[in-house]
Order: structure tokens, then sequence, then C-alpha cells
């Protein structure tokens, strides 16, 4: 059963999915396939990954890229486990993509089908890029639709609870300011409908029991909207590196804010081996409707005891190589790479609590137990043929 943050899930599908979205505005990508593996670690899950993509151009102006990426989910987090469900699951994403270069303006349209047991979802993407004022200026604007349906796994049958449907707006500048120098701003805003809520988590309350809190349904909202604005710039340094700073603010109407601040630096050595290294740190408060403890039940309008919605930090280092082990080619492709990526994060939470390994048996009374915080390891290795 599907008992995960389904975003810890999608990071290496979006990982996988983004080895294609690098070319500007006016150029297409050279045909390719890439072969992706991925592992997370972390906080009681286990999630490996592993996807094909393939992208062909028939012209110089209209191509088509294949994805299909499937991961497998093991054990549960540890809010989860407050209620006593473990996962074991697998998640099957297809997606096709088509790109069609007019003069200056690239269009994208794409179409992404992602089922588990538990949760379908299918989401179509559009944008446009214009490269204007002699190609140092490039406007993106983007519109994102999702539609998911949203069951419960009791061990024996699914109960399709209800449905949710996400739309994103997206537009974004980049601007080449000077020989060496690119700075960026992205704003983008998301509005969610629906069943918002994730039906494995509960809430917990005091109560005269043994535990000292019973557990309770989560009731969210059936509206969210989100609002994050980030601003970006790179520095190409005269012995072909390159340096690399952003910064992200976050809003949206349950009352979180979040801050994400990311320093990257990018060094080729010869011409087969690209280092990459990455530091990040993101911070946000509780929404208003979270509590890791209620006083009674129904002691609010909406109640979450969410992880993803206490207040928190991570923060990931992360170091990534390129290898070209055959940069002139060999069979039928023109040449080919292989990628390592490492990254370790450390999460830190500053109102959720460890029921899961302190209770009163430990001599810790309800409300006291320890925060909770853990360390994750997500290892990514992927070979891209070019022909």
């Amino acid at each position: 059963m599907t008992t995960f943050p389904r975003h810890l899930s999608r990071l290496a599908a979006l990982a996988a999915l983004s080895l294609m979205c690098v070319a500007g505005a006016a150029v297409l990508p050279d045909d390719r396939a890439d072969l992706f593996y991925s592992s997370y670690r972390g906080g009681g899950m286990d999630i490996t990954g592993e996807s094909v993509l393939v992208r062909k151009k028939f012209s110089e102006q209209f191509a088509v890229q294949a994805n299909y990426f499937i991961d497998k989910v093991s054990g549960a987090s540890v809010d989860v486990l407050s209620n006593a469900s473990v996962i074991k699951d697998e998640r099957k994403q297809k997606s096709l993509s088509v790109d069609y270069i007019h003069d200056k303006t690239q269009y994208n349209l794409s179409f992404t089908n992602s089922t588990e047991r538990d949760y379908v979802s299918n989401t179509t993407h559009f944008s446009l890029s214009q490269d204007m004022f002699g190609d140092l200026t490039t406007v993106t604007l983007g519109f994102t639709d999702s539609r998911d349906k949203i069951g419960e796994n009791n061990g024996k049958a699914i109960s399709w609870l209800g449905h949710a449907q996400r739309r994103s707006y997206e537009g974004g500048l980049s601007q080449v300011v000077t020989k060496n120098l690119i700075a960026g701003v992205t704003l983008e805003v998301i509005t969610d409908q629906g069943l918002l809520s994730n039906p494995y988590r509960s809430i917990r309350y005091l109560d005269a029991v043994p535990l000292g809190y019973s557990l309770g349904t989560q009731i969210y909202p059936n509206t969210h909207t989100s609002t994050a604005v980030e601003t970006r710039a790179k520095y190409y340094l005269p012995y072909r590196a390159a340096a690399s700073v952003s910064y992200r603010y976050f809003s949206d109407t349950w009352g979180i804010r979040a801050n994400t601040i990311e320093l990257g630096y990018t060094q080729p050595v010869s011409n087969k081996f690209i280092f990459e290294g990455r530091l990040r740190h993101y911070s946000q408060n509780h929404a208003t409707f979270y509590s890791d403890l209620f006083l009674f039940a129904n002691q609010q309008n909406f109640e979450a005891r969410d992880q993803n919605l206490a207040a928190s930090t991570n923060n990931t280092i992360d170091a990534k190589m390129t290898w070209a082990f055959a940069p002139d080619g060999f069979l039928i492709f023109k040449r080919a790479t292989t990628t390592f990526d490492v990254s370790r994060i450390q999460f830190k939470y500053s109102d959720f609590r460890n029921i899961k390994a302190y209770s009163i048996a430990n001599g810790y009374a309800a409300g006291t137990e320890p925060l909770y915080s853990f360390n994750a390891m997500v290892y990514q290795v992927y070979v891209s043929l070019f022909f």
C-alpha cells in the first residue's frame, strides 16, 4: 500500500526526465537514449527507481521523447508507522513529449501517466520558450494540469476515496547579462482542489489511555494555493569552470513559508570528465492546522499531523561526476557518457516528535518525545548514448 510521501519517489523520476531538458529555446538536443537507476534510503524508506528514456529528432524543428520509469518502495515513514501501516509497493510512470521549433519559439507538449495500486495520476503539460533581443533573452511560459484518483489499501482491497486536481502556471525569464554571467527568475503558481490529505496518516490527541494519546483522522481543506519565486545566476570562470547560486521563496494558503538557498560549482577536466558539487539549505514553518499533539479530539475544523507540514530544515550536499567514456563515439553512437551522483540529506524537525521509537514505556509522556530527525542517502547512475 502507498503510505509514503509521494514526492520522495518522484525525485528520481524527475531527475531522469530532466536529463533531456537542458537545451536552449531555439535548438533541439541531440538524439539520445538514457538508462537511469536511483536509490533513496532514509527515514525508514527504501526507494529504487529504473528508467529508460529515448529522444529522436525527425527534423531540426521536430522531436519526440518517450520515457518509462518504475520505482519500488519498501518501509514506511515514521508518521505512517504511528498508524501501524507498512509499505511494499510499485509505481509505473509512462510519458510522451513532443517539441516543435518555429523561428525562435520552441513549443513543448507532454503527457504523463503514473499508476500505483491505490493512486492514479494523469498530467498534461504545455510550455513555450521565446528567444529575443539577439538571443540574449529567453521568456518561458508553462501550464500543467494533473488529475489524480486517490485510494486506500486495507491489505485486502482498494477503497477509492476521491479525486484531486492540480493546475500549475509558470513564467520565467533568462538573461545573458555579460559574456560570463547568466541570470534568471521564475514564478510559479499552483492551485489544488479535492482530496488533498494522505489517507494513511493520522493525527494524535491527548487521551486517558495507556499511551497517553489516541489517533484520529486527518482533515484537510479541499483547496490549496501556493506561490514560488526563484532567482538564479551562473557565472562562467576563466578556467573553464562555472559557479551558480539560486534562492527560492515559497508561500501557500496553509500558512507555510519556505526558503531554499543553493550553491553549485562545475569543473570540466580535459574532454572526458565534468565534476559538480552542490550545497542546498531548505527551511519551512508549519501549516496553520498542523500539530504534533492536539489537546482533544476535534479541537479544530482542520487537523493534520503530516511530517511534510511540520516546521523543518534539511541540508543537502551533492557530488556528481560525468565521464565521457566514448568521446569520439563507438558503433552507431556519436558519443557516450555515464554520470554518478551521490547526495546526503539531513532532515530535522522542530515540532514533529518520534513516537515510533519513544513512548511512555521509555519514560516519555505524550508530547515530550524527542524531536524527529534522520539522514538520507540518494544514489543516481545514468548512461547517455548519443546517436
